[in-house]
């Protein structure tokens, strides 16, 4: 080694410091956030087996992992290579030691395995008695949710009552997403094709989020879901409150205010009991309070924001999308309508915007 290359290795440390702090910063960042997904605060039955199954196993995980690297270190510095020790002893053959660490593992893994094996079949388990069902639809990038018996569809944020089982049938009609709520079970892949199922239950009203852990495209890390657990009175009310359907069918209001120059029927519907084609049931809007994937409030400002320009605020493929196609594979989600027309004018002006943004967030 130069006397010129002394310097330069001895600035290695320097900067290898400031580069593992942002490291460690980035991974730490990564544990913040207002999405308050919390797998180790269970609030459900299905979370509260899925926790104690896991913290035993991980106790035991840790412990083994630290007897191997100690047991590393302390084989390593005494079987060093040092004066008077130049060959150690060599033990290749041990029929001790190769059945030793031959059946401890396996033991180890046996004992795991029967509460693991009985943890799953517990929560595969069909719920009996008063049993909530709700198909879920997974979309791209959203979530809708249909209850069978009430016969009420509606998107992103799903009401459920405390204290009361709900069984989830889940499908998708695109790619595979996965539901996921950490606080009420694990989760659970959602395959196009295949009609998979999940029971949660919610200990206490609340309100509980979870998103698809599952990549499924652009806005993958948009498509998030809230449940929102209340009494049973309160759920009845709601129930009964979104059977009523809107307070007027829809006659096509959008396009009348709008000059005939826009119309939402092509992707939304207006009736609670009816499934969406593209987007969103938009019944009772007002009553959620988010949108978007559950990534937005619900409130004027935002939905007008949308309304001019979603890819903007969620990415998906509609931003090279024409106003004016029928939705196909090649335009995924909601267009941009700040686009212009070939004489120079916006496709839909603030005031449009503003126009349906007030319908929309109209009691009806």
């Amino acid at each position: 080694m130069t006397d010129r290359e002394s310097p330069r290795r001895r600035r290695v440390p320097g900067v290898a410091r400031p580069a593992l702090l942002a490291a460690s910063v980035l991974l730490l960042s990564a544990c913040a956030g207002e999405n308050n997904q919390n797998t180790f605060n269970p609030a459900g039955p299905s979370a509260h087996k899925i926790n104690n199954l896991f913290l035993p196993i991980a106790i035991a995980a840790t412990v083994v992992c630290v007897g191997v690297v100690v047991a590393t270190f302390v084989v390593a510095w005494r079987f060093r290579h040092h004066p008077g020790n130049e060959n150690p002893r060599q033990l290749h053959g041990s029929t001790a030691l190769e059945i030793g660490w031959t059946v401890v593992p396996a033991l180890i893994l046996a004992i795991i395995a029967v509460p693991t094996v009985s943890t799953i079949w517990t929560l595969a388990k069909e719920p009996t008695g008063d049993v909530l069902n709700v198909t879920v639809t997974g979309k791209q990038w959203w979530w809708q949710y249909e209850y069978d018996r009430e016969k009420v569809v509606t998107a992103n944020e799903l009401v459920i009552p405390a204290g009361r089982p709900v069984r989830l049938e889940l499908k998708s009609d695109n790619v595979v997403h996965s539901f996921w709520v950490p606080e009420l079970a694990g989760k659970q892949d959602v395959i196009p094709g295949r009609n998979q199922k999940l029971v949660i239950e919610a200990d206490e009203p609340g309100l509980y989020k979870g998103q698809c852990a599952e990549y499924c495209g652009l806005a993958h890390a948009d498509m998030r879901l809230r449940v929102r657990a209340v009494s049973e009175a309160d759920f009845r009310t709601w129930i009964r409150d979104q059977q009523q359907g809107p307070s007027q069918p829809y006659k096509g209001e959008i396009a009348e205010l709008t000059g005939k120059r826009f119309e939402c029927v092509n992707c939304h519907v207006f009736d609670d009991s009816s499934k969406a084609v593209y987007g969103p049931n938009l019944t009772h809007l007002r009553s959620r309070e988010t949108f978007a994937g559950a990534t937005e409030e619900l409130n004027r400002e935002n939905l007008i924001g949308w309304l001019l320009d979603a890819p903007s605020r969620v990415p998906m493929q509609a931003k090279r999308c024409r106003v004016g196609l029928a939705p196909d594979t090649d335009c995924v989600g909601m267009p941009s309508f700040t686009q212009h027309t070939p004489e120079g004018k916006p496709v839909m002006t603030r005031a449009e915007a503003e126009t349906i943004a007030d319908w929309l967030l109209e009691e009806r």
